[in-house]
């Protein structure tokens, strides 16, 4: 029982302890890594963040078990190697009934993504297998009566669009309009939203001499302005949001919402990854959960506040590519915050034990905790 009291003790003393109060954020919970912490300690530490969305890259049984009875709304995955096998719908059908089915009603399961970022790819026949496969996952979730429920969308990068300045302009590249026509269609027949991964800090990465930092990080700037709109941009991201708008509008629809699904900024990088700094990646996300939290919309759509999961929740070991890749995570695997984004709330450092399930004592502390933190709020 010692430890709950040293779980106390760092609640109100540590400098690790983290202010965060509860905002509609959701948070990318990727598992590239060999060190991370059990899914019910994670259930716990969203749990003190007031964190309720989450998006996984698969249908994790044991974070979906994890998590069960919670408050917390899920996204969950099929890799890009599964979506040839999802056209079919008796394989597709029996996917949910495995993976999706036995967890629900008592785990919050809303969407499920058919793939990520296949316009990457340049495999034209994963391409044109991927809206098969969406519309064949939604016939077998109408069969089996959960279409009301669980919705059913892809992840798109920003490469697939051809233009994005100014945002009023924003095109898809023509090379992909025979795919992403009908995927439209798609979405506005079933009311699911469009799904892209958004990085201003590509663009800066790219080129740090001709975008200024504070437009990329929501600093203080004089921003761009629209030329056919007149509309002031004081943010990239919100620039990238309304030029997707802009072509889904140039195809004919003005019904589907876009959603970022994946934005961030790593806290660090290689010798040629500018910017990538924990000063840097603290202001991008902490100025990003401000304008969640101030329910903002874009200059073309004001009235709809913007959307986002932030990527991600943990630094991952094991991810390849620079060393960018390993280091988006609010946290380190510990528990621990990497940088301090000044938001409200408490954190505690969090321990580990080998078990996958809360024991006692977890649950003992987190009561004192919630009991604590009502105390001195």
């Amino acid at each position: 029982m010692a430890g709950c009291f040293v779980l106390l003790l760092v609640l109100f003393l540590s400098d690790s302890v983290v202010r965060i109060q509860s905002v509609g954020v959701g948070i990318n919970y990727g598992q590239i890594a060999n060190n991370l912490p059990s899914p019910s300690r994670v259930a716990l530490l969203l749990q003190s963040l007031n964190i309720t969305r989450v998006k996984l890259y698969d249908a994790d049984p044991n974070v979906l078990l994890a998590f069960s009875n919670s408050n917390v709304d899920f996204i969950i995955g099929l890799g890009n190697e599964y979506i040839q096998n999802m056209t079919d719908p008796v394989k597709a059908q029996n996917w949910i009934q495995q993976h999706l089915q036995p967890h629900l009603p008592q785990t919050k399961i809303t969407c499920i993504t058919v793939g990520n970022e296949v316009f990457n790819s340049n495999d034209t026949q994963l391409m044109s297998y991927l809206l098969p496969a969406m519309q064949t996952v939604y016939h077998a979730l109408v069969n089996l009566g959960l279409d009301k429920q669980v919705t059913v969308t892809t992840a798109h990068s920003l490469n697939i669009l051809a233009n994005s300045y100014p945002p009023s302009s924003g095109t898809f590249r023509p090379d992909f309009a025979e795919y992403i026509h009908p995927i439209l269609n798609f979405h506005s027949q079933i009311n699911s939203p469009f799904l892209i991964n958004a990085y201003p800090y590509f663009a800066y990465k790219y080129n740090p001499n001709e975008v200024p930092l504070n437009y990329v990080l929501f600093q203080p700037n004089q921003g761009m302005t629209d030329p056919n709109t007149n509309l002031n941009y004081d943010n990239m991201l919100y620039a990238q949001i309304d030029a997707v708008y802009s072509a889904i509008k140039a195809m004919g629809h003005t019904d589907i919402q876009v959603r970022i699904s994946e934005t961030g900024w790593p806290s660090k990088g290689d010798a040629d990854e500018v910017g990538a700094t924990p000063e840097n990646a603290g202001l991008y996300n902490g100025n990003l959960l401000q304008r969640i939290q101030e329910k903002q919309g874009t200059p073309a759509n004001p009235s709809v506040p913007i959307d986002v999961y932030v990527f991600a929740l943990f630094n991952e070991d094991l991810k390849p590519g620079p060393t960018s890749e390993r280091n988006y995570g609010l946290f380190y695997p510990d528990g621990t915050p990497v940088y301090n984004i000044g938001l409200q709330g408490y954190l505690p450092v969090l321990t580990y034990s080998s078990g996958s399930n809360i024991n006692v004592l977890s649950v003992f502390c987190l009561a004192i905790y919630v009991i604590a933190h009502f105390l001195y709020a």
